[in-house]
């Protein structure tokens, strides 16, 4: 077989040191055991954000093969691991571009299946799944583990039925595609799942191939709860926008204050003292989790923390400063308890907040 157009593989990374040599010396195997890939026309883009050694253990792979091996280190890791994709896609020679993770849970030795699938055109995405038949998910690391792996691809799927219905594992991190098909500036890279973001923002052709999901070779996974939170957030922002992380926390913090309210007004404490209280606890637990969760890509070019958590905070306390006025006077009359006057005023409160912070405390700074 004659060796097709090169390849560009990109293979993000936090703190793999321990990986880098294996998954090199796997890589340059694959390439010269496939007679459609060659040394020269493959390249291998590692974009790093450790804090670790490596991109020193990068280097030192590099010196032992023929591969183009090439370190992106960013100091401001913008995206997670899904932004490092971004960089790599935009840094990469080819445009058939191949992402996979540094860790060998996705074997290096099915570089050349996908990469022949997507030789005769006709699809702009070629998706290793742990799901479609003679693949697995074994090499995740506990059964709860697969199982919410399980519960998260159907749920995905039920949320964008027509855009994934050819992909039968969204949150894979293995998957090569041709970068003239992808919109680069339109994606919106949070944590791990940069695939999720592409087929979700765009209509896309899919073929897949199965893959035995492997252990991880050494290190420690970066799955996290943390990590959890960043899926969550990408997944309702990507099917109802940013308002709807905005209200996941709005409605964190609604339930907090309502309860604050309730063991308050249970005790000794007065209706207005606890009310006070549960707005105070309130508003500056939801703006540091805003300010991380929600508005976490404005931040850059919007003013400094400070500037930010003061104008948040003031605004929340006029606004409560009202609201807390309006319980009491539900209360005073016999309308409603203090409980059921604050949950009610807090939905009305919404959407007032959310334009105040997308237009205000996060508009970009004037040049």
């Amino acid at each position: 077989m004659m060796a097709g157009p090169g390849l560009s593989i990109i293979v993000p990374t936090r703190n793999e040191a321990a990986n880098i040599a294996e998954l090199v010396r796997r890589i340059d195997r694959a390439v010269a055991c496939d007679a459609s890939l060659e040394h020269r026309a493959t390249e291998l883009i590692v974009v790093d954000d450790s804090t670790d050694g490596t991109p020193q253990a990068v280097a030192a792979a590099a010196a032992e093969t023929l591969l183009a091996v090439r370190c992106v280190h960013r100091e401001r890791p913008e995206g997670g691991l899904g932004g490092a994709v971004v960089v790599g896609l935009r840094a990469a020679v080819n445009d058939l571009c191949l992402v996979m993770d540094a860790d060998l849970q996705h074997p290096p030795e099915r570089i050349g299946d996908l990469y022949r699938r997507a030789l005769p055109g006709g699809v702009d995405v070629v998706v290793a799944s742990r799901y479609v038949g003679g693949g697995s998910a074994k090499g995740l690391a506990s059964a709860l583990r697969r199982g919410v792996s399980g519960v998260g691809t159907l749920l995905l799927k039920a949320m964008f039925p027509i855009r994934l219905a050819a992909c039968t594992d969204p949150m894979t991190g293995f998957f090569l595609c041709d970068r003239r098909r992808i919109d680069l500036d339109g994606l919106k890279p949070q944590g791990f799942k940069i695939l999720l973001e592409m087929l979700a923002r765009q209509r896309l052709r899919v073929a897949e191939l199965p893959f035995d999901f492997a252990s991880r070779h050494a290190g420690q996974s970066k799955a996290s709860f943390r990590q959890g939170l960043h899926f969550l957030r990408q997944m309702l922002q990507l099917r109802f926008g940013r308002m709807s992380g905005f209200a996941l926390v709005g409605a964190a913090g609604a339930v907090v204050n309502v309860a604050l309210v309730w063991l308050l007004t249970r005790g000794d404490v007065g209706v207005l003292p606890a009310t006070l209280i549960a707005a105070e606890v309130t508003i500056v637990a939801n703006f540091l989790l805003q300010d991380r969760l929600v508005f976490g890509d404005l931040r850059r070019h919007a003013r400094g923390f400070w500037g930010r958590f003061l104008r948040s905070f003031s605004f929340n306390n006029v606004e409560s400063s009202i609201r807390i006025a309006l319980v009491l006077w539900f209360v005073d009359r016999g309308w409603m308890s203090a409980t059921m006057a604050t949950a009610v005023l807090l939905a009305f409160a919404f959407v007032l907040r959310y334009v105040f912070h997308a237009l205000v405390v996060y508009a970009p700074k004037k040049r």
